[in-house]
């Protein structure tokens, strides 16, 4: 005979330690469970930010689950979007449609609720903020004491950076792509002295405007555009701008879905050669084995610094 235990079958083989510990571990698992609810009902003025799925629906964290379950109401940028996860996850809450157009009225009209409620604000996809409305929101609750509260979960530019294959020690955010031409063609030529890894939001109808840019300005930098991330026909097109965009136009479906673009920042090996003060010391060992036409091609193989500077550098110490 089987004994079931938190949905799982024991058979009579387990011995009765294993099946105390397993009762020991679910009962502990409800404990912590009802504390966290009782905590949650005991804050009654509270706002938790909660990041929820950017395409996989199970993408959703058992926390966000809980305290969405436990909740008052809900802040949401766009109710019909946002009930597609709530009846998938069996909830059913007062929502509040929250965007850039009605952010200050939905702030008055929600004032006295935030005062005495648990509140919860999600965005349609991914984390609340994060080129999404809610700012001002924050401010509100910041000024009145109201609880924040984030519980993190999926992000878009996270998971580009993660699938880029680029250099991820820094690395910065810059929104969604200008409308304007001019000032899209301003920032990607701003990129041209950019050491750090860039993240970009971009519309489809604007994915192949950027990359000609990029191929134009920055022809040799690596990028990844990220297509679909998290669902079904997620792709991601690495490499530098021209082969990203010949990989891009050999299907039209390519263009189709959302789009996050990483651009690797500008690279130089061995930066610190160029500080010829730090490294004085070094040239001058060389000069003592090597000829300075020598010392420039080994320099600039491994830095792949301008000749002429390295070559100018090695004169100007050579008459100090």
């Amino acid at each position: 005979m089987s004994c079931f235990v938190g949905g799982i079958c024991l058979d009579d083989g387990f011995s009765g330690e294993f099946i105390g510990a397993c009762l020991d571990k679910l009962t502990g698992v409800q404990e912590n469970k009802n504390l966290n609810t009782q905590n949650m009902n005991n804050d009654t003025n509270s706002l938790s930010i909660i990041a929820t799925p950017i395409g996989n629906l199970e993408d959703i964290s058992y926390r966000a689950v809980s305290v969405l379950k436990e909740c008052d109401i809900i802040i949401c940028e766009n109710p019909k979007h946002s009930l597609k996860l709530l009846n998938k996850l069996g909830i059913k809450k007062k929502l509040y449609a929250l965007h850039d157009y009605n952010e200050e009225k939905i702030i008055v009209q929600i004032g006295s609720l935030l005062q005495n409620k648990n509140c919860v604000l999600i965005s349609d996809a991914g984390s609340p903020l994060i080129s999404d409305p809610g700012y001002n929101l924050v401010q509100h609750c910041i000024k009145n004491e109201i609880r924040l509260t984030s519980i993190p979960g999926p992000s878009s530019i996270i998971s580009s950076l993660q699938l880029s294959g680029l250099p991820l020690s820094e690395f910065i955010f810059l929104g969604f792509v200008p409308k304007s031409k001019h000032k899209l063609e301003e920032l990607i030529k701003n990129l041209s002295q950019e050491r750090r890894t860039s993240v970009f939001f971009v519309s489809n109808h604007k994915l192949l405007i950027f990359i000609d840019i990029l191929e134009k300005l920055i022809p040799e930098r690596s990028i990844a555009i990220c297509k679909e991330l998290t669902k079904i026909n997620e792709f991601v097109f690495r490499g530098i701008p021209s082969k990203v965009k010949n990989d891009i136009m050999q299907k039209k479906e390519n263009l189709k879905g959302e789009f996050v673009a990483v651009v690797d920042g500008q690279i130089r090996k061995n930066q610190e050669f160029e500080d010829i003060e730090l490294y004085k010391k070094e040239l001058k060992k060389l000069a003592t084995k090597f000829s300075l036409t020598d010392i420039v091609e080994i320099v600039h193989k491994f830095t792949k610094i301008n000749k002429n500077k390295i070559y100018k550098w090695l004169l100007d110490l050579k008459k100090k």
